[in-house]
């Protein structure tokens, strides 16, 4: 029966319509496809063509349509199809690169459904034909650890295949006629599992393992299956730490799908403190397909130091690092993603320290149940090791826990520099945390406290913003995420490790300096001198130390210190900045986390790569595919001794403290007390009340805003009605996407809410007829991207959509209207404004449009500052507060508010301001509440004054008063706000 005969019946096309898609880890990674008519095709008269060059992980699928049923292959023995091999050596049978094979099973749909995998070798030149049976296929453990939906290979609800494509470099490759073929074999109709792969227990206690039979179609079973079993090989000593058993269970003919006979194993005290053993049990099946891997009993460690909870941590420390092998030091180091696991096993085969999930590496189904799950079924393999050290498990979280379907997710960092509120910070901290740690995950790559200094960067709306003195102000964010600057508050439920990224400069990175790929500033080369590098880019880090943050992660970017004749180095192989200033000067006590495959980027091999980096000062790194690769060659250096035993030690004691810190050892699995709140409406009034504070008003004319119920109401733009493009980048995938990618609200949904008794009416691209409209709200601005792939010259520019521009031309030419740009960075404007009576810079407000109508509608007052200087032109760029040329469209720190009237009297008024000032200054209040206030009357008063009709003059000044005031010098910025005013 044929699956795919590639003559154009299937199109290139993306769920839920039926079709062939690609996907990988980043945005070089699909492959490139193409049908193609070939004269040897064994086919028909095409073949599927395809090019690649991954690094990460990368491949293409075919999915039946999600909305008809899906196929029956259970009468078929396997499925073959035509390869094109690029075996031109020739290679040996078995050397050639590995392709992965994978059927998609059971469940909602393609994309939803149980992953079994196999794989061969293409290992000979041209045409051939690839036979798979299905009993050859393995239920993939790595991808969907959540337990899938019966991890039985059915056959009778199939929703697919897809291919996994080599990584490493370049190729390419032909394929053709993708059929069943065969009778089905009777023996995999069957299938025997057992409950879990590893049983922990204590010493004394009796193991029971279920063992169970699975059937097609859960139909009785219609021939007896039997297992013997028998306890054999392990670290533990029969007799001694066990009582041996042997036996069989046999389960009849008419036997139900999913019955189960329980194996018990008595284990044996002898009353010595030891190390975890374990005791596999052998199973040989007959009349059925066996388990894929042999479960294990786990006798837990026990009595040893490490594992009292009354010691000190340091105490703790030193006794389990004294115990550990090389191999299990390096494993402690190494981080791999998920999706790249051989097999879960080799957790414990390898003794890995830490698991992460990238952007957009999730569980099936995405819910926060399958992610505890998940992360569970993780740290029970970790068990298996011979000290019991659990997992560490890390996730970008950066704008709340944005990969899970249905988290709250927060305005990204430059919205939240925009509140000019730390207890906002602080409030969306704790509402990240409570939800990261609540699917058990203790560790959160966030905050980024880069400094953004050139918008062309596809990271700025990572940052708070472009002042080093409002990033640090943000920092509160690290507070309510960790709790307690000690870490006495990490091994609560509701808090995380946070990690204070990225080390050091990255937003300082210069324009054209990038060599990743088609990047043009990401990555590239920060140049500076070293008093900027202290004032701009190093301060906001040696306020995380002080905060506590727990961890640290390089930049991928180099570092170019103007006068010290050196060059560019990499920050991953920077010693001066990771050894030198951070865990030296600054006394960082935490860990340094590589970036994603970031060593890679050290100039020279492997070793090399592997050597620089951890004798610069990295701790951990994030391989993320290569565990087996570094952990192996960490060893090596070590054992040639190019890093040292107490370097290694030293980052071991790093990681180790943290995680008994965190509670680890006691509590390894999810407490799933706060699972419940995850996207609760307590958590999203949270991020409504950042979204709306998070609004800058930069422009009023006649009042537009706040909008009034009575008012008939005109809503246009391709961002009023698009949550994906509100949340931007690192929501539910790396990228992001447009549409409804998640639970929540767009900012039109939110107006209809705001006002459910206002007439509104939507048109997207506002060509529906506009007579007749009190008012217009076009919401334009950018699609999702995330990191270099959103760099300016990258696909990517700062001007508005020729459709965005039409929708503004077409609203404001036939009526008052407010314009919003929902983006991440500012966007070109100037040739516009003049038509536009109310302009705000919306940022990316999350998933809580409610926020945004809430201000629109004078529920809550705009109250937002520009964190960043909006440039009149690209040609202008980069510039900053502090420039000393600085003429911008709108200055650092500009931002109307609904909350009151200016203050009236002038100059006689900042006069008294600055007298009020200084005695806040005297008492040592000059970074109170109070005084941002005053300084904020001054602000507005200033503001009003110079209206639409700003200068260079009274923008340097007016800029350079808002960062006087972040830094507690109250009295510089009314002087500063007094030249604004004069100038004006």
């Amino acid at each position: 029966m044929a699956v795919d005969r590639f003559e154009g019946e299937v199109p290139f096309a993306s769920p839920p319509a039926e079709g062939i898609f690609t996907w990988g880890g980043d945005g070089d990674d699909p492959p490139a496809l193409v049908l193609k008519d070939r004269a040897d095709a064994p086919e028909g008269a095409k073949v599927l063509e395809g090019s690649y060059n991954i690094s990460g992980y990368g491949g293409f699928s075919h999915d039946f349509a999600f909305d008809k049923p899906s196929h029956d292959w259970s009468a078929s023995r396997g499925i073959r199809f035509w390869w094109y091999g690029q075996n031109t050596a020739p290679l040996p049978p078995g050397s050639g690169k590995k392709i992965n094979f994978e059927i998609k099973d059971g469940g909602a749909n393609g994309e939803a459904s149980e992953l079994w995998t196999t794989s061969f070798t293409d290992d000979w030149e041209g045409w051939q034909l690839v036979e798979i049976p299905f009993a050859d296929f393995q239920y993939r453990t790595d991808f969907q650890p959540v337990g899938g939906i019966d991890q039985v290979l059915g056959l009778t609800e199939m929703w697919g295949y897809a291919l996994t494509l080599p990584t490493g470099e370049p190729g390419q490759f032909a394929l053709d006629g993708v059929e069943l073929y065969g009778k089905a074999d009777p023996a995999l109709r069957a299938s025997v599992v057992t409950d879990a792969a590893v049983h922990p227990v204590a010493e004394g206690a009796t193991a029971k393992v279920k063992i169970s039979v699975a059937t097609t179609g859960t139909v009785p079973l219609d021939e007896p299956v039997t297992v013997d079993y028998a306890t054999e090989g392990g670290t533990a000593e029969a007799e001694k730490d066990y009582r041996p058993i042997s036996g069989s269970v046999t389960f009849p003919a008419g036997t139900p799908s999913g019955t189960f006979r329980t194996v018990d194993i008595p284990t044996l005290k002898d009353k010595a403190a030891e190390s975890a053993e374990t005791i596999p049990l052998k199973l040989t099946v007959t009349g059925a397909k066996a388990p894929s891997e042999t479960p294990q009993v786990v006798i837990d460690a026990h009595g040893l130091p490490y594992l009292d909870a009354r010691l000190p941590v340091k105490k703790r420390v030193e006794d389990l690092l004294s115990r550990m092998s090389p191999a299990e030091k390096a494993g402690q180091m190494t981080q791999a993603e998920r999706n790249a696991l051989t097999a879960q096993g080799d957790i414990a085969t390898y003794d890995l320290g830490s698991l992460l999930s990238g952007g957009g590496s999730v569980p099936t189904p995405n819910t926060p149940e399958s992610w505890a799950r998940m992360i569970d079924a993780y740290q029970l393999r970790a068990q298996a090791t011979r000290y019991q050290i659990p997992l560490i498990y890390g996730v970008d979280g950066v704008h709340g826990h944005n990969n899970v379907i249905g988290a709250t997710i927060m305005p990204h960092n430059i919205g939240i520099g925009a509140t000019r509120d730390p207890a906002v910070a602080e409030k969306t901290g704790v509402v990240t945390a409570n939800e990261v740690r609540a699917t058990g995950i203790p560790w959160d790559f966030a905050p980024c406290l880069c400094v953004a200094r050139d918008e062309r960067w596809g990271r700025t709306y990572e940052a708070f913003g472009e002042d080093p003195a409002l990033v640090t102000a943000m920092e509160t964010v690290i507070n309510g995420m960790q709790g307690a600057p000690s870490g006495k508050d990490l091994s609560r439920n509701d808090k995380v490790l946070t990690s204070a990224k990225h080390y050091v400069g990255d937003g300082g990175t210069e324009y054209g300096s990038s060599t990743t790929g088609s990047y043009t500033i990401d990555q590239g080369i920060t140049k500076v001198t070293r008093q900027e590098l202290e004032a701009v880019h190093l301060a906001p880090f040696a306020e995380a130390v002080k905060r506590g943050a727990a961890t640290v992660m390089p930049s991928y970017s180099s570092l170019d210190i103007l006068g010290d004749d050196e060059g560019p180095v990499k920050m991953h192989a920077n010693a001066e900045m990771i050894n030198g200033v951070l865990k030296g000067r600054m006394g960082f006590k935490g860990f340094v986390i590589s970036d994603w495959q970031a060593i890679d980027q050290i100039p020279g091999d492997y070793a090399s790569d592997v050597r620089v980096s951890v004798n610069a000062g990295l701790d951990m790194i994030m391989v993320p595919m290569k565990y087996k690769d570094f952990t192996r060659t960490l060893q090596d250096e070590v054992a040639a001794g190019r890093i040292s035993e107490a370097r290694i030690d030293d980052a071991v004691s790093r990681i180790l403290e943290q995680k008994f810190k965190l509670g680890l050892f006691e509590k390894p699995y999810t407490d799933t007390t706060n699972l419940a709140k995850i996207g609760s409406p307590g958590h999203r009034a949270v991020a409504r009340e950042a979204a709306a504070k998070s609004q800058v008003l930069l422009k009023n004319d006649g009042a537009v805003l706040p909008l009034k119920p009575s008012q008939k109401v005109y809503v246009a733009g391709s961002n009023a009605d698009d949550l994906g493009n509100q949340m931007g980048g690192w929501s539910i995938s790396w990228q992001g996407a447009s549409g409804k990618t998640t639970t929540g609200t767009t900012i039109l949904e939110g107006l209809g809410k705001a006002a459910p008794d206002a007439s509104l009416t939507y048109s997207k691209d506002a060509s529906a007829a506009t007579a007749g409209y009190d008012v217009g709200v076009v919401v334009v601005g950018e699609k999702p991207y995330a990191e270099g792939q959103g760099d300016v010259g990258n696909g990517h520019d700062l001007e508005l959509s020729a459709e965005d521009k039409k929708a503004v031309d077409t609203v404001c030419a036939a009526m008052k209207c407010a314009v919003l740009i929902v983006s991440g960075r500012p966007q070109l404007i100037g040739e516009q404004l003049g038509d536009i009576d109310a302009l705000v810079a919306s940022w990316l407000p999350g998933t809580e449009g409610d926020g945004v109508a809430d201000v629109l509608y004078g529920k809550q007052p705009f109250t937002g500052q520009l964190p960043l200087t909006w440039p009149k032109s690209a040609d202008s760029l980069p510039i900053n507060v502090g420039d000393a040329s600085y003429d911008p469209q709108f200055p650092y720190g500009w931002g109307l508010t609904t909350l009151k009237a200016p203050p009236g009297g002038g100059q006689l008024t900042l006069a008294a301001i600055g007298l009020a000032a200084k005695v806040l200054e005297k008492a040592g209040r000059s970074g109170s509440p109070e005084g941002r206030a005053l300084i904020g009357q001054a602000r507005l008063l200033v503001q009003q004054k110079i209206g639409q009709h700003l200068t260079a003059a009274s923008a340097k000044p007016f800029a350079d008063a808002d960062h006087l005031l972040l830094t507690g010098d109250l009295t510089g910025a009314v002087a500063k706000l007094t030249a604004a005013y004069r100038a004006a």
